[in-house]
This record gives structure tokens, sequence and C-alpha cells, in this order.
């Protein structure tokens, strides 16, 4: 009865403070909100540090270290793969419901840039499929990437080439509650203005781009013009290294990314070999922690 007492007290408190908050004047009002930048999310994709765990692993491990999600990369000990049945599949999408991590999708390493038409449809029709096992196990999209200009063909050609390409699985995914990641990947092809002109091929929002903090984003006129040649075209994930290491300027791009109030997942995708990997990602969200902090404080200044 004493906890009955008490629950129902915080009960109309908390309907005190709602009712309290809806008479207040707008500009106060608004202070109450939300700060920018406060949707987004820490995840891991399972490159290198979750490369060997298998699913209860991941979801043990993430738990611990309160990473909220996990992008699966193919080929991993997780052992999600095409080949999985339908009860696998349910499997799957079983052990990330029962748990407090959340299963964003499959990173594969489907491209389109191939000249030969058989090997171009071959990646698209793959492509679906992996959708296909994305959904079935509670994912919500895939990881694509563009990967290298063809030598002898105009570099014009093959952007139009993975423009169209990503503009009909865009629309597929679409149809079936999925979105297509397109990861700024490639030797060349991973320059913001190239990633920009094959998107402009996209005339859907079934594809989006997904930033992956490589060394070219600083090229050409620097970071937040790049970041801004594609940030209307976003996907719902960004794929960072260890951003407490090397010179890649973190601080600046989760700035960008609190001024815009991006509501995606920044993706652990790091590099290293730590003996304790559950206690590197700890540290990692405590930096990205600290990271969007800051960038939220700067924009009181």
């Amino acid at each position: 009865m004493k906890q009955a007492n008490q629950n129902r007290r915080i009960f109309i408190r908390n309907l005190s403070m709602i009712a309290g908050a809806s008479m207040l004047p707008g500009g106060l009002l608004a202070s109450c909100k939300t700060a920018p930048g406060s949707q987004i999310k820490l995840g891991l994709v399972t490159y290198l540090w979750a490369k060997d765990w298998d699913i209860p692993t991941i979801i043990r491990n993430c738990t611990e270290a309160q990473i909220g999600g996990v992008e699966l990369r193919v080929e991993h000990a997780h052992g999600v793969t095409l080949d999985l049945s339908p009860a696998q599949r349910a499997e799957v999408k079983k052990q990330f419901a029962d748990s407090p991590v959340k299963i964003i999708g499959m990173g594969t390493n489907e491209e389109y840039h191939s000249p030969d038409p058989a090997r171009l449809k071959e990646s698209i029709e793959t492509t679906k499929r992996w959708l296909q096992l994305s959904k079935d196990i509670g994912g919500s999209g895939v990881k694509v990437k563009p990967n290298a200009f063809p030598e002898g063909v105009p570099h014009e050609k093959t952007i139009e080439q993975i423009g169209k390409a990503l503009n009909e699985l865009g629309q597929y995914a679409l149809d079936m509650g999925q979105v297509i990641r397109l990861e700024v990947h490639g030797r060349e092809t991973q320059l913001l203005p190239n990633i920009k002109a094959m998107m402009d091929y996209v005339g859907n929002k079934g594809t989006g781009v997904c930033w992956n903090c490589n060394p070219e984003d600083l090229e050409g006129q620097g970071l937040e013009y790049n970041f801004n040649l594609v940030k209307d075209r976003f996907s719902d994930i960004c794929h960072v290294r260890e951003m407490n290491e090397g010179d890649y300027p973190y601080q600046e791009l989760m700035n960008l990314f609190v001024k815009m109030d991006y509501p995606g997942w920044i993706l652990l995708e790091c590099r290293t070999d730590p003996a304790d990997k559950v206690a590197a990602l700890k540290e990692q969200r405590q930096v990205w922690l600290d990271m969007i902090a800051k960038a939220q404080e700067g924009l009181k200044d």
C-alpha cells in the first residue's frame, strides 16, 4: 500500500508539471524542450571489435557498455546470412527484440559500378535479398557502397549507373519498409561531390548517405562544405572510427550533427584491437557523450 501511494504521488506530480508547462509563455516553454542533438544514438558496427562475437555475446557486451544498436557486418561470427531459414530469422529477431539492443540492419559489400550488365544486375538482386533478410530479423535497412571507377569508363557514366541503381533499390526498399544506406566509400567515389552526383539520380527517400569519416571529407573547401553537400540526403546512420584517436575532426563533425538535430545513429566502426573491447566501448561512449554535450553547449554561445 505504501508503494502504491508513493507511485500515485509521483504520477500526480508529473501531471502537475505537464499542466504547468502548458501554461508557460512561448519562450519559456521552448526552453523546456529537448536540446538539439538529443535524438542522436550511439551504436556499433560488427567490424573488427565484434567480428568474433555471436549474437548473444553482441547483445550482452553492448548492453553492458550501453551501446543501443548494432549493424551486422556480413561474413562475421554472428552468422546472420542469406541462407538463414524463416525460423532462424525469427529467432534472430526475437533475441534482439527481447534485449535493450536494437538491430539496425545489415552492412553489406554490395556495389554497382561494374560495366558488366550481368554483374550489375546480380548485385541489385542480391541487395534485394539482403533487404528481405533485414526486414525478417527486425532491422530497418541495408548498407551498400560505391567502390571504384572502372578503368576506361567515363566517371560520369559510372556515377549515373550507380545513381540509377540506388534509385531503383531505394524505391524497392521503401515499398517493403526498409532503407538503403550508401556508405561514402571507395577510391575517388568517396569524394563528396561524387556522392552528391550519385544521389542526384535518386528521386525517392529510400536511399540515403551514410557519412563514413574519411580523410577525403576534408578536401576541397573542407568538412563543413562537404557535409552540407549531402546533409539533406543523409540516411539514419553514420560510421565513425575511434573518436579520441587520429586527427579527424570528430568534435567539429558532432557539432554539425547537433546543429542539424540529426535523429540517427552514430555507429562505431573501430579499427584498433584493444584487449578489453567492452571497456573500449564504454570509453568511446563517454568520449561521444562529452562531444555531444560540448556541441550542445556551443549552440548557446
